[in-house]
């Protein structure tokens, strides 16, 4: 009888040394590069009842034949998420792991959760300790859009209990810093190499007088309203042809606004013209044509934008021939 109770102590002795000595999942996953690539099995170990840590993992489909853009975008922030985690927690003192199981290698779990679409978050709670879940059941996120790192870190926090958990850090941008180096250096050269050439046109006051005419006649005629009010560029009138101005003042069409300008144009240019031109001219006999023609020119082209307010509005009182 004292041997059997001796040789039953033993064993009892040794399994608990052995069970001592055995690691728990945390222990072997959190020493492996975060975040694991799982299988079903690993999928299994870490997921599986009892446990007494967290664990996020996700559910994608990285291969290009299953098209899945939002997956291929998302790995590189879900990578963020899990080095910085655990970079920020080396002695997993939050007891979260961060996990990722590609399709490829976990249909069979695709299909025990009937999912349809990738990628999908879980985070599965604690079973066991203070912060256990009463069914264990994982909280589930659902990708309806591109999310960033910053949003899915602050998701698992709302979901954890409230603590000082690692902060989100990005790796620094090596190519934009060269890119963005490489391009001030060539604006640079190319505005030495080109400044010469370059400050007599920007020196130009005729340049400069265009440049302000073209957005006076174009702001002035109603472009700003068409894009504001998403104003229609014709309509018909009814009978089989084309309406090219809207009744009153308060509507307008996108034609509409191009004949305005094309008027504000000629007038502006006939005035200039006029005012500058023809007094330079030498010949009397063709400075006396010239301003005829200008102000014939005028003339016209103003009882024609006459003509256009009485279109607009009926009881435009001013007109002028031939118009």
């Amino acid at each position: 009888m004292k041997f059997l109770q001796l040789l039953t102590a033993a064993v009892l002795s040794a399994t608990a040394v052995i069970a001592k000595k055995s690691p728990s999942a945390f222990d072997v996953y959190h020493k492996k590069q975060s975040p694991v690539t799982l299988n079903e099995q690993s999928y299994d170990e870490i997921t599986s009842a009892p446990r007494d840590y967290y664990a996020a993992v996700i559910l994608t489909a990285l291969d290009a034949k299953y098209a899945c853009g939002i997956c291929r975008e998302f790995q590189p922030e879900w990578d963020i998420i899990a080095k910085s985690w655990q970079k920020g927690d080396k002695k997993g003192e939050h007891r979260l792991l961060f996990g990722t199981l590609d399709f490829d290698q976990g249909k069979n779990v695709f299909m025990k959760h009937q999912l349809q679409t990738a990628p999908v978050l879980f985070l599965f709670p604690p079973t066991t300790g203070a912060n256990a879940s009463p069914d264990g059941q994982p909280v589930r996120f659902d990708f309806l859009g591109p999310q960033s790192a910053e949003g899915i870190h602050g998701w698992l926090q709302r979901h954890m209990p409230p603590g000082d958990y690692p902060e989100l850090s990005r790796p620094f941008n090596w190519s934009k810093l060269i890119t963005t180096v490489t391009i001030i250096l060539g604006i640079f050269t190319f505005g030495t190499v080109a400044y010469p050439y370059i400050l007599p046109i920007i020196q130009n006051r005729n340049l400069w007088a265009v440049v302000s005419l073209i957005l006076v006649l174009l702001f002035t005629s109603g472009h700003m309203y068409n894009h504001i009010r998403k104003v229609p560029y014709v309509t018909g009138n009814g009978r089989g042809g084309i309406t090219y101005f809207a009744g009153g003042f308060s509507n307008q069409f996108g034609i509409e606004t191009q004949i305005i300008a094309a008027v504000y144009a000629v007038l502006s240019f006939a005035t200039i013209s006029l005012g500058l031109k023809v007094p330079r001219m030498k010949d009397a006999r063709t400075q006396q044509i010239a301003a005829i023609i200008w102000a014939s020119v005028i003339f016209g082209m103003y009882s024609f934008l006459m003509s256009l307010f009485r279109i607009k509005n009926g009881g435009y009182p001013f007109w002028l021939p031939p118009f």
